[in-house]
């Protein structure tokens, strides 16, 4: 558990709760979930005490539930937001492996999982982890994951801005002016990781094009493909609850009065137009990575149908080129079946010449048909 004292221009970490929030700043009390339960006293605490309300229990639930999909709620006093940020590489291998040694254990594996060279399968990636929000005027209550890389940045990126604002003067603070801005930052890095994924998808999905497009493609990998499409689904599902989560914080903040952000109204309307851009950015990002997500699921069905076509057609190729080759020996098996008739009296039977006068009208015909199957393009060459 962290407790960082945010003011205009600095921050510093504190062991103990401070008795009152600092008269430019903030104060933001930051733990991981599984923490939750051994310091739940000290937040309840910090809530009443810094914030001036007490937690309901319903939302207490929320924060403790590592499952809890992204959501908004609010009270008079202070919002609670749910946001699902996605899973570092280390957390999806762990579960990967996890899963593939409970399904060898059981015998229910099927058919080996799919990698491709250089690591995890991309799809593998789409995996979040819940991270609860409660925001009050100058508290800020977050619940992370064990080890969430989000809080760890923000804290080393607001130490090396606030060294850079006291070593130089003229340059702008970049340290969180509020709650709600900081929120707003961690949340938009989040969305951008969603973002910074979309080229691990896009390249793993455009290997699997190639490899439907083939001109004698074996494609094998269907259920590694079908996997991928149902976590694309997952992934727009995911953005949707996300986008409708920050949109209602969105509406919220236009709703709040100029008092509430500062006591100038000056001030109060610039830290009130930053936040509401801000928050605009972000579902803005959220948006982004849904178009993404169904525009490579389009893409996959595409390709899916144009294979399907294409072997038809191909199937259909074949056929063509059989029927033809069967129209050509129809004429000819007629022939010889018609000279193959056990009658002792015959045209050209008891000619010396009779074999190669219908030799030569069996080539003769042969060459007509082909001709015309040439011209009319049942024997054309395929291109390719």
């Amino acid at each position: 558990m962290q407790i960082v004292e945010f003011t205009a221009d600095s921050l510093r970490f504190s062991d103990t709760l401070p008795a009152q929030v600092p008269g430019d700043g903030f104060v933001w009390v930051f733990l991981d979930r599984d923490e939750f339960e051994t310091h739940e006293a000290l937040v309840h605490q910090a809530a009443q005490q810094l914030g001036g309300s007490a937690l309901l229990d319903l939302h207490d639930q929320d924060l403790r539930n590592p499952v809890h999909p992204s959501h908004y709620d609010y009270t008079s006093i202070y919002d609670l937001i749910i946001f699902r940020r996605l899973a570092t590489q280390i957390e999806t291998r762990a579960e990967v492996e996890h899963e593939a040694a409970v399904e060898a254990y059981h015998g229910q594996g099927g058919q080996p999982r799919i990698k491709p060279r250089g690591g995890l399968p991309a799809f593998n990636r789409i995996s979040s982890r819940a991270v609860g929000f409660v925001v009050f005027d100058r508290l800020l209550i977050s619940v992370h994951p064990r080890g969430c890389y989000t809080a760890k940045s923000f804290l080393q990126r607001s130490l090396s801005d606030a060294k850079f604002s006291v070593d130089s003067v003229s340059t702008r603070s970049r340290i969180p002016s509020s709650p709600a801005d900081l929120v707003l930052r961690m949340v938009n890095a989040m969305v951008d990781s969603y973002l910074d994924v979309r080229k691990e998808l896009t390249t793993q999905l455009e290997h699997w094009q190639a490899e439907l497009l083939k001109p004698n493609s074996r494609f094998i990998n269907w259920g590694s493909l079908m996997g991928a499409r149902s976590q694309l689904h997952v992934l727009e599902d995911l953005c949707d609850e996300q986008h409708d989560a920050m949109q209602e914080w969105l509406d919220s903040l236009r709703e709040q009065p100029m008092s509430s952000f500062a006591a100038d109204a000056q001030l109060a309307q610039t830290r009130r137009d930053q936040l509401v851009a801000r928050a605009r950015d972000v579902i803005e990002h959220i948006e982004r990575v849904v178009h993404h997500a169904r525009r490579l699921e389009q893409s996959a069905e595409t390709v899916v149908q144009i294979h399907f076509s294409a072997q038809s057609n191909r199937t259909n190729d074949i056929m063509r080129t059989l029927t033809a080759l069967t129209a050509v020996f129809l004429p000819l098996n007629l022939i010889t079946g018609f000279f193959g008739m056990n009658f002792e009296f015959m045209p050209l039977i008891h000619q010396t010449g009779g074999f190669w006068w219908t030799l030569g009208f069996m080539l003769l015909l042969v060459v007509g048909v082909v001709s015309v199957f040439w011209r009319k393009r049942y024997l054309a060459r395929s291109r390719r």
